[in-house]
């Protein structure tokens, strides 16, 4: 039995007792600070990828990124993001100093800079440490994620399970990455940048991928811990699923098996068929491998519906922004299920018949969605799957 059948017969809630919701988010990124510039830009199918000034990349093969102007500072970016998401929900002192911050960075930005003897003051624990204790949350209960592209992903389904299970009221998700010289000499270097200066997900002649900047926040809650505060809550966090393949140090199964399975784990928690999933914001990197992968496996847990449900990567718009990519994404997904628009799956050229999905192609597509699923996977064959509803 397919995981498409067995999800289309089978629906089964594994969620634990506590509704989850997302009852705040906000978000930075190369289009500014807010969700309103990031939401409009990715309805539009209008890319931010311009030349990097940020750091000199004279004798790099590719030149540009999704940035944001001048030389912001992580920290900075951090607490601003999660000190709207706070105001947003409404949470007073009391109730941050109560809350967990689960934070996805690649580490402290400090680190390269530092002595071998103060290395261990700069760790990415102690990082999300002292931005949770500068936001006023629980720093001793603070998590650092640091598992690539799936490392916002990861953080967010390990708040919900906490939340649905009832050990904490709510969980504080934050991420963060801007565009670094390190990383762009690392993928430029083993040539995963696309040359011609766009990335253009599950589209024939595509080329690679583009880094960009990317901060979030949202704050993950009991449904009844937000109706207490009389917060009407963005979207519900319906089900989430998380696989390791281990297929490869880098290359996806090309069959897709273990994010298909990250899907249906989603599917099942939420107790929904395939039929009810109306958007995927797909991880779409633009590379082929990963790409065709991914096709595949939307085809095997979705089966007939991975023909019809509307499909774009919104990385065509802001780029990879890494650790901090499956947060914007969510954030992006969930704005999507509230305004019933279509985000573009920017820089497409033509089919290519290993990608055979419903891609969004067109600015003003609208649809009414009732369930949006956002799904990514990383290097060493992590996926995660989260789907979230109306609430």
């Amino acid at each position: 039995m397919t995981d498409a059948v067995h999800l289309a017969r089978h629906p089964v809630a594994l969620r634990g007792p506590e509704p989850v919701v997302i009852s705040a988010a906000a978000v930075a990124s190369a289009f500014g600070r807010g969700v309103e510039p990031l939401l409009s830009a990715v309805l539009d199918g209008a890319p931010g990828f311009r030349a990097v000034r940020r750091f000199d990349v004279a004798q790099r093969r590719v030149g540009v990124a999704a940035t944001l102007p001048g030389s912001p500072s992580l920290g900075d970016e951090l607490d601003r993001v999660i000190g709207e998401a706070c105001d947003e929900a409404v949470l007073s002192p009391a109730l941050r100093a109560q809350s967990p911050l689960y934070l996805a960075v690649h580490g402290d930005p400090d680190l390269p800079r530092v002595s071998g003897a103060e290395a261990g003051r700069h760790g990415a624990d102690a990082f999300a440490r002292s931005v949770a204790k500068r936001s006023g949350l629980s720093d001793e209960t603070a998590r650092a994620y640091t598992s690539a592209c799936v490392a916002a992903s990861t953080a967010v389904a390990d708040a919900a399970a906490a939340v649905a299970r009832g050990r904490v009221s709510r969980v504080v998700v934050a991420a963060g990455y801007l565009v670094d010289p390190d990383q762009f000499a690392l993928f430029d270097a083993g040539r995963a940048l696309a040359p011609d200066g766009r990335v253009r997900p599950f589209s024939a002649r595509r080329g690679g991928l583009l880094l960009g900047d990317g901060m979030g926040a949202v704050v993950i809650e009991s449904a009844s811990a937000a109706a207490r505060r009389g917060v009407k809550p963005l979207a519900r966090l319906a089900g989430w699923g998380r696989t390791g393949d281990a297929y490869h140090v880098c290359r996806p199964r090309p069959d897709g098996a273990g994010l298909a399975r990250a899907i249906t784990a989603a599917a099942q928690r939420a107790s929904i068929r395939a039929e009810a999933i109306g958007y995927v914001n797909a991880h779409g990197s633009g590379t082929a491998h990963s790409d065709a992968a991914e096709a595949a496996a939307l085809h095997s847990a979705l089966g007939e519906s991975a023909e019809t449900v509307p499909v774009s990567s919104t990385k065509s718009v802001h780029g990879q922004a890494l650790e901090a990519g499956a947060l914007v994404e969510l954030i992006v997904t969930l704005h999507t299920l509230r305004a019933g628009q279509l985000p573009v799956n920017a820089g497409y050229l033509g089919p290519d018949e290993e990608c055979r999905l419903n891609l969004v192609l067109a600015p003003g597509q609208t649809r009414s969605i009732d369930y949006a699923l956002s799904i990514n996977s990383a290097f060493g064959g992590a996926n995660t799957a989260l789907l979230v509803g109306a609430p």
